[in-house]
Parts: C-alpha cells; structure tokens; sequence
C-alpha cells in the first residue's frame, strides 16, 4: 500500500460518511423512543388501566363490594394527580431518567402487592402509588426524549411514546382474561412479571442526562401564561373530564350494566386499546401537517360525538366505534397538547417544559376529580351508566366552546 493509499484510508477512517452518523442517531432516537413507550405501558397502560377490565373480577371474587372497588379505580387518579405536581422535583432531586426507573420499579411493585386483598386501605394506597408513578411518567419522559430528536421527527416520536398507553390497554383487555382463568391472585402476579420484563428492558436505552433537571422556579417567567395556554389547561383538563367514563366504566357497563359478561366488557377493552395504540401516531401527523389547532379542535369534536354514542344507541356498532375513538383520543390528545404548547410559547424550552407540568397537572386535577364526582353519583343514581357518559360529551363540548371564544377574542384583539 502506498502512502497515497494509506493516507486516504486513514482520512476515510477519521471521517466516516455522513449517512452513517445519520443511521446510528435515528438509531439511538428509536432506542429512546422504545424506551418511552416502555414507560408509558407500564406507568399508565398497565398500572392505570389494566384495573379497569379486573373490576367485576374482583366484585365477583367478593374482594371488595361494587362500590369500593369504583372508588380504588378513583385512587389511582388521585394517585396521578400527586405523580404530576412532584414529577419536577423528582427530576430536581434524582435526575429525571433515575426518576423514570424508579417510577417504573414502583408500579411493578404495585402489582405484586394489589394480588391479595389484605384491606380496603392496603389496597387504595397501592392505587394511589401506581398512579403516582403514571403522573411522574407522564411529565417526564416526552421532556427526556424530545430534547434529543429532530424537530420534523417530534411528532411520529411522540405518537411512538404514547402509543405504550395504547399496548397496555389492548395488553391487560387480551391478558386479563387469559390470567383470570388462572385466579384473580395469578392476573396481578402476571401483570408484574409483564411490568419487570418492560422495566429491564428499557434500563440502559434512555438517554444520558447532560445535566441535573433544574429545580422549579417560583418566580420565573413561565408563570405567567398567556390567555391561550391558560385557556388550553383548562381545554386539557375538561378533556380529562370527558375520558373518565370510558376509562373506568366501559368494562363494567357492558359486563353487567348490558348484562353480556366480563369476556365480553374485555372485548371491548381491547377495541379501546387499539385505537389507543392508533391514535397518538394519527394526531401527531396531523398535526404536523395540519398545524396543531386546527388538529386539536377537530379531535374534540370527533370525541364528544364518540364519548355520547353509548347514550344513543348500546348497538354493537356503536360501542365498537364508541370504544375506538375514546380509546384513540386518550393518548391521542397529549401529542396535540404538546404540539399546540410548542406553538404557543415558540421561542422557550423551558416555558414549553412547564406549560406541559402545567398541563399535566391540570388533566390529572380534572380527571380524578372527575372520577370520584361520577363514582359518586354513580352510587347516587343507582347504577345508571348513561348519565356518566352523557356528563363526559358535555366536557368535551365547553372545551370545544372554550377554544372558539379564543379564537374570537384573539382575533378581534
């Protein structure tokens, strides 16, 4: 070899084509993402909802009566709300991806302690806990991944994050009844194992923290949010709001309310959660190509149609459509949130990142009060299932009006 040659392979060796840097970012991308989605499956789409097609397993087995079981499922939204307002301290004080595997530890161990009926308060403080880790999760691990993905790539990243909300419901609807012929006790055992696998999995495959998360500032520029984010809190909030029926009633309605069985309600859990996997990636290219607004608006008003079908008519197409779309919005809202922030406070990370916490917290605060409102009257009209998803389609609606009288008062100004 001449030194010609040498010096060419050497200089080919020091600067390596363009297209394999390109090759192995997109690789580490999708290894972030992966481990996002990994996040969310065991933090919401296992520890939240996987309780949903257990609830007439565990009236049936007499662990707790009709009544204190709605009000368990009511704990762990609670238990998100807390997860949402102490996620950013978390961050502060561990590091944001140490927070994010302890989260993940913790709902695994949820699992395992809910699989025997030990008491009432035993079993609400784990709910609580498992939702705890939800909320952390749900802050936290979209400001973890984004930061390091392109910008015409934030969109399909998202949709990939969430859509472990999505595998998790069709996971714990297809699952659940295959663990049940095992025993109530073998369901909760085999969700942890399930939640171990993904928690080791994803370990080593989140990104590396340049720096520690700075603690919250109370006296920073972020508080003070404009007309439009404040207004798109309350949007996210009311859209909560509108979830709840669905996520903690559908099962149940059709099991018993319908009278057609828990294989049944599972079915239907199941839909629920397919078009939970579906839908972050949907509204993410949407939005990207629609802008986020526009996007935004038409979602809420495919859902308020969708979360009142079951009033309507309890055909198997309704429900089938009803199951869906509720199921495609639930996860699917959060890349249209975020997108829309990002479009609101354009020029600040750090304003991005805590309108999101704020956004968060506002959807947690909404949907567990939510929650224990319909599980109250839930108990005060005697079972009526109806009226819980009529009360969803109304939320959904003020958030529709709430977003045109911006609009209008924006453009007049």
């Amino acid at each position: 070899m001449t030194n010609a040659d040498t010096k060419q392979h050497v200089d080919t060796r020091q600067h390596p084509r363009p297209g394999s840097t390109s090759q192995q970012t997109t690789t580490r991308t999708w290894r972030y993402a992966v481990a996002g989605l990994s996040a969310s499956l065991v933090g919401l789409g296992l520890a939240r909802f996987s309780y949903t097609p257990l609830i007439p397993a565990l009236i049936a087995a007499k662990w707790f009566s009709a009544s204190d079981v709605v009000y368990l499922g009511a704990a762990n939204l609670a238990g998100y709300l807390a997860g949402a307002l102490v996620a950013r301290t978390v961050a502060a004080h561990i590091g944001a991806v140490c927070g994010l595997r302890a989260m993940m530890l913790l709902a695994t161990l949820s699992f395992f302690a809910s699989s025997a009926p030990v008491s009432f308060t035993w079993f609400f403080a784990w709910r609580t806990l498992s939702g705890l880790t939800g909320g952390v999760i749900m802050v936290l691990a979209a400001s973890v991944i984004l930061p390091h993905t392109s910008p015409g790539r934030r969109g399909i990243i998202g949709g990939v994050i969430f859509a472990g909300v999505g595998l998790g419901v069709a996971a714990s609807g297809s699952l659940v009844p295959l663990l049940l012929q095992q025993g109530l006790q073998h369901s909760w055992y085999g969700l942890g194992v399930l939640s171990a696998v993904l928690t080791l999995a994803s370990w080593w495959n989140w990104p590396a923290e340049s720096k520690p998360a700075a603690a919250p500032s109370h006296h920073s520029k972020h508080d003070h949010a404009s007309p439009a984010v404040r207004a798109l809190l309350v949007q996210y909030g009311l859209n909560a709001v509108a979830l709840v029926p669905h996520m903690v009633f559908i099962v149940d309605f059709v099991a018993r309310g319908l009278g057609q069985g828990i294989a049944a309600g599972s079915r239907y859990w199941v839909l629920y959660g397919l078009g939970a996997i579906v839908g972050p990636l949907v509204t993410g290219l949407l939005g990207d190509r629609s802008g986020f607004g526009p996007a935004l608006r038409a979602a809420f008003l495919i859902e308020a149609v969708a979360v009142l079908l079951p009033s309507v008519s309890t055909a198997p197409i309704s429900l089938i459509v009803s199951s869906v779309v509720v199921g495609g919005f639930t996860p699917g809202i959060v890349p249209l949130v975020l997108g829309r922030i990002h479009e609101l406070v354009p020029h600040s990370t750090e304003q991005q990142r805590a309108a999101w916490s704020h956004a968060t917290t506002s959807f947690a605060l909404f949907q567990a009060v939510a929650a224990y409102g319909f599980s109250w009257i839930y108990a005060q009209t005697g079972g009526d299932y109806l009226v819980l998803f009529g009360l969803g389609a109304a939320a959904v609606v003020l958030a529709v009006a709430l977003d045109f009288a911006i609009a209008l008062t924006t453009r007049e100004a």
